[in-house]
């Protein structure tokens, strides 16, 4: 019996810790985002019923500090979420360029695509984040690709009107 309550605390706490780390992450919560890897190092690569991953949650929510604990940590840095988003995109369309550098210096993949088939640049571009186009570019991403209605980040930044990133991207 003793077995058997044991075993139903660690699924209930698994449970909780696994809604929790969501919320952590959003908030920035670093002090128990650390309990709950010490428990658990695979919780920091949990996903969500949207397929949001702490990481992408700390970027889009611009929570720099957890961002870094968890790219620290080995987070999956080219996690997707159900549209095929990732942290970096997510950043790219939010705009925090401490974030997207964060990012891109520990291994994003700056070309990978979402089912749209946009990326990090195209989302940059369209929202206008120049210093996150400039970067991007200077780390080899690919101004050619193409989303799924046929249009470059030149394009969307051209329909948008951000001129400054239109020339970056001549």
């Amino acid at each position: 019996m003793k077995h058997i309550i044991t075993l139903i605390l660690l699924i209930m706490t698994a449970t909780l810790n696994a809604q929790s780390i969501f919320e952590y992450s959003r908030n920035g919560d670093i002090k128990n985002l650390e309990a709950l890897y010490q428990v658990s190092n695979d919780t920091i690569n949990s996903v969500d019923s949207k397929g949001f991953t702490p990481l992408i949650l700390s970027a889009y929510n611009n929570q720099t500090e957890t961002v870094s604990f968890l790219v620290n940590k080995k987070a999956n840095l080219n996690a997707k979420d159900l549209s095929g988003n990732t942290a970096l995109m997510g950043v790219c369309f939010k705009g925090s360029f401490e974030i997207a550098k964060l990012l891109i210096d520990n291994g994003a993949d700056v070309n990978q695509q979402n089912f749209n088939d946009a990326t990090a640049l195209i989302y940059a571009s369209t929202f206008g984040h120049t210093e996150i186009v400039k970067y991007l570019l200077a780390h080899n991403a690919d101004k050619t690709i193409l989303d799924n209605r046929g249009n470059t980040a030149l394009k969307h930044a051209q329909m948008q009107g951000n001129t400054e990133i239109v020339e970056l991207l001549k």
